[in-house]
């Protein structure tokens, strides 16, 4: 079977790798019956990951003809006789608008159609996702027969997105201990030096006391005080040093030391001496009035975590450092799932979803996993708990926006909303979810139906 390039700018290329079968016509019937079948158009078809249907019925729009393409047979009939290099140059033009990426020419593209019933092509290669003009005539059986999507299409993204993000995660958990054991090297480093510039000069004032012991013995040749220079380098024997300097040196220490216990001593006395003269005085006036200590209240340390996180929130932390305040702290991940719901959004009433469309970095930080999205939802429910009812009128809207954003899943959903309704726990914010969840059902059951 010959092959030839997809894609008329690529045709000289001898190296490119998208390839896909020339294509064979032959004309059948006679008269007004006459039609021209092409003979590979599965094979060509299923090269350009496109329904056969597709370029058959745009071969039909653009000849103002009548077309079929039999799925059991995979014959592929177009009315009237024409030319196989007429069809080919259309078959080019089919695969500039419907394959080929708008971005980067490359023909690994997957139709989608939104919403809003307009089509896409978005590329396996860059990423980018091509507006299709919605004019052209084929549009409208595209959208009357949209192509066939993989079972658990959605769910293998989602599982994808997931990995990706758990992969830059402990990459950059990666850095940060490369960090810190670059840190302590450097400090191991600084050490060594300090302690080696130590025993250095200690070497020398044995060496210069060898040196005296040799000048003293006139009985000893030249090979045996190298010998003994041999010996003195393997087995070093440490002596406290009696010189002069030595002695000054341990002198100035040990007074800077006593100085430091007298400086401590002498800030002491004083506030007893006080203490002493309040007691004497209220011992003379014969009061029996019992003096009140009142000491501060000292915030919890859960009042500490919202705290901190506002604090470097205000600074302008990334996503991850602001998870690493959170795992920092010795609270549990419930609590702290909760402080960082009352930092990002305490005290907001109206305007409660649009700040956490702004957010939801932060809360997708902090759920790396699905166990990690049931605490975040049950925050939700502590959050709505002390909130405004304009806040817990907008939770519907603040799940489609997590759901969206991937931060949680369809099935964590499903499971915390029939967990709390099973369990008698229905919350406002429990009841405002039902609708969100009953859309999330029934589009479920549309997918499974098609």
């Amino acid at each position: 079977m010959a092959l030839q390039n997809i894609g008329a700018s690529n045709r000289d290329d001898a190296f490119y790798r998208y390839k896909m079968p020339r294509m064979i016509t032959k004309i059948e019937g006679r008269g007004n019956g006459i039609k021209t079948n092409i003979v590979n158009m599965v094979d060509i078809a299923k090269a350009l990951a496109r329904p056969a249907s597709y370029t058959t019925k745009y071969f039909g729009c653009e000849l103002g003809a009548q077309s079929k393409f039999d799925e059991k047979t995979g014959i592929s009939l177009v009315n009237g006789a024409h030319d196989t290099a007429k069809l080919a140059g259309l078959l080019e033009n089919f695969i500039k608008k419907y394959v080929q990426c708008y971005g980067c020419g490359n023909p690994e593209t997957e139709v989608l159609i939104s919403k809003t019933q307009m089509i896409t092509l978005k590329c396996a290669a860059c990423g980018f996702v091509s507006d299709v003009d919605m004019r052209d005539k084929l549009t409208t059986f595209i959208l009357k027969n949209p192509p066939e999507q993989k079972k658990g299409a959605g769910k293998e993204k989602k599982a994808m997105r997931r990995a990706e993000k758990e992969r830059l995660k402990e990459g950059e958990a990666a850095d940060e201990e490369m960090k810190k054991l670059k840190k302590e090297a450097k400090k191991k480093g600084a050490s060594k030096e300090s302690t080696s510039s130590k025993s250095g000069a200690g070497k020398k004032k044995a060496a210069a006391g060898s040196d005296e012991d040799h000048s003293n013995s006139p009985t000893r040749s030249h090979d045996g005080d190298n010998g003994a220079v041999d010996d003195d380098d393997d087995d070093v024997q440490w002596q406290t040093d009696t010189s002069l300097e030595a002695a000054k040196q341990r002198m100035r220490e040990q007074l800077s030391a006593a100085t430091a216990e007298m400086v401590m001593l002498s800030t002491e006395e004083p506030e007893k001496k006080k203490q002493e003269v309040s007691h004497k005085e209220g011992a003379s006036n014969g009061s029996t009035k019992h003096v009140d200590v009142v000491e501060e209240a000292k915030p919890s340390p859960y009042d500490d975590l919202v705290e901190q996180l506002k604090d470097n929130l205000s600074k302008g932390v990334t996503a991850v450092q602001l998870k690493g305040v959170m795992t920092s702290s010795t609270l549990p991940s419930q609590d702290a799932m909760n402080a960082l719901f009352d930092a990002l959004f305490g005290g907001l009433g109206k305007g409660f979803a649009k700040e956490v469309v702004k957010k939801k970095k932060f809360l997708a930080a902090a759920v790396p996993d699905e166990a990690s999205q049931m605490v975040l939802l049950q925050a939700l429910v502590a959050f709505g708990a002390k909130s405004s009812p304009e806040a817990v009128k907008e939770v519907p809207i603040v799940l489609k926006a997590l759901y969206d954003g991937d931060v949680l899943d369809e099935e964590v959903i499903t499971q915390w909303y029939n967990e709390a309704v099973a369990g008698g726990k229905e919350s406002q914010v429990v009841k405002n979810a039902k609708k969100f969840v009953e859309w999330l059902q029934s589009a479920d059951s549309e997918s499974e139906e098609e």
